[in-house]
């Protein structure tokens, strides 16, 4: 076989007889562990998906458009899982997997777009798209479970949920209020239980891969919640602005230390330490899939709050705003107890009783000014870090430098 150039590349020549076109269109069972540049690149859709779920929190203030917005990302999360789980099995960068995950890319734009509407005249449209998304996904798992009858069957009932989920938002489209609310849920719930009801033996993942991919979608959220700060000064810079801007990027590095400083490696290491089959399937289920959700979900509330108090410093937020402030911070550290529960089957007490706190200091948020409720939950939660660090050192020293 002799090389051929392409520009300043060398690419290996076909060998006489080898079928030039077998890869472009199969799939190529992924190898390594190391996240692809195309699986970042399809994450940028995914930003969008979540800015739009934070712009009709933000921008309507309303407990309806909370709960909506909830909604409509919590079916965006379980399409951007299933391709955690798809990625996982086939390398997205060869053969029809690339092309096939760019009209994925197309389709979850669509949704994106349609977020802000989507409970209103762009409710079949959202319906559409995200049945495109989803089809995509399950077409190439059949193509990737070829070879895999286990992996086949697991696909075939994903495939049944899917297919109930996007049936229902399709019938939800034709409803409005809390009918539409109901029906959306019911889809949700009956997509995200497919996987728990249909059994967990038949999947196959890349441990690192897995959750290196869950890593990095935990920091474009938080990414979202500093982007939150610049949209919410409005390019004004004031002192109390500033002080604001300071403190919720203080709250976000807080929220980053207590994921990535000991979690995030507790966490891949149980699940490359689980057995391969239905013990590891069901930690990454759960651990990742379903636990995750409430990781991310709380870090989008905690953006809504954050821009809302840069918009004006001096005043109570007001009842939504708080409650996304306060509310979101504690159900992500309620997700990190929920995740240690899993993991080590130990409870976190420390950030329960944290969250429990926040959850109380609601209806105190909703009346002091904004910058002053930022400014007790930074120190907060940078005071439990702290004890944290003392309580775990030598624990948390071994996690962090052990190989």
């Amino acid at each position: 076989m002799h090389p051929t150039t392409n520009g300043d590349a060398t690419i290996p020549a076909v060998k006489s007889g080898e079928p030039k076109y077998r890869a472009r269109l199969g799939a190529v069972l992924r190898e390594g562990e190391q996240v692809t540049p195309l699986e970042l690149f399809f994450d940028l859709v995914f930003v969008l998906a979540i800015t739009q779920c934070t712009a009709l929190m933000s921008h309507q203030s309303t407990w309806e458009s909370l709960g909506r917005a909830m909604l409509i990302f919590g079916m965006l999360w379980w399409a951007w899982v299933g391709y955690a789980w798809l990625t996982s099995v086939v390398d997205p960068e060869e053969g029809v997997v690339r092309g096939v995950m760019f009209a994925a890319m197309a389709a979850l734009l669509i949704c994106s777009l349609c977020v802000p509407r989507a409970f209103d005249e762009l409710a079949l449209t959202f319906a559409a798209a995200y049945g495109v998304v989803r089809a995509m996904h399950i077409a190439l798992f059949v193509i990737a479970s070829r070879e895999n009858a286990s992996l086949r069957r697991s696909v075939a009932g994903l495939g049944v949920s899917t297919a109930v989920a996007v049936g229902l938002l399709a019938v939800a489209s034709a409803f409005d209020g809390p009918a539409q609310g109901f029906i959306w849920a019911l889809a949700l719930a009956l997509d995200m239980g497919g996987p728990f009801f249909f059994g967990a033996e038949g999947w196959t993942i890349v441990p690192g891969h897995f959750a290196e991919r869950h890593g990095l979608i935990l920091i474009i959220a938080l990414g979202e919640s500093i982007v939150a700060i610049g949209v919410g000064a409005a390019s004004h810079v004031t002192v109390g602005i500033a002080a604001a801007a300071i403190l919720g990027i203080t709250l976000a590095a807080g929220m980053w230390w207590t994921y990535f400083d000991v979690v995030s490696i507790l966490s891949a290491r149980r699940l490359a330490e689980s057995a391969p089959g239905r013990e590891q399937n069901e930690t990454a289920r759960d651990v990742f899939s379903y636990l995750h959700l409430l990781l991310v979900g709380g870090i989008l509330l905690v953006a809504v709050g954050l821009k809302k108090t840069l918009a004006d410093v001096g005043d109570p937020l007001g009842d939504m705003p708080a409650f996304a402030l306060t509310g979101g911070l504690a159900l992500y550290l309620l997700g990190h107890v929920a995740v240690r529960l899993r993991n080590a089957r130990t409870l976190s007490r420390r950030r329960l009783g944290l969250a429990l706190i926040l959850f109380a200091l609601y209806p105190v948020a909703a009346a002091l000014p904004a910058l002053t409720m930022l400014a007790i939950m930074t120190a907060l939660l940078w005071v439990l870090i702290a004890d944290e660090t003392r309580i775990y050192g030598e624990g948390r020293s071994r996690v962090r430098h052990s190989d």
